[in-house]
């Protein structure tokens, strides 16, 4: 049985992770997140907080800012 998930971040679909024998691969569907493309994770939730520090980085760079609760 295969095992991949959304990631989805703020109504952004940032991509899939596919479990495969290294853990999980991410596979960008949006341009912003192409940096990340093919790299692996030990978890779903691993490459989820990637692209929530990658969204974070650009938002400082940017200079706006990102407001969590």
């Amino acid at each position: 049985m295969s095992r991949a998930y959304v990631i989805e971040i703020s109504d952004r679909t940032a991509g899939i992770v596919v479990a495969d024998e290294r853990g999980f691969c991410f596979f960008s569907s949006e341009r912003a997140f192409d940096s990340l493309d093919g790299g692996h994770f030990g978890s779903a939730r691993a490459a989820e907080r990637a692209v929530r520090a990658l969204l974070d980085r650009r938002r400082q760079a940017d200079g706006t800012v990102a407001i969590t609760f």
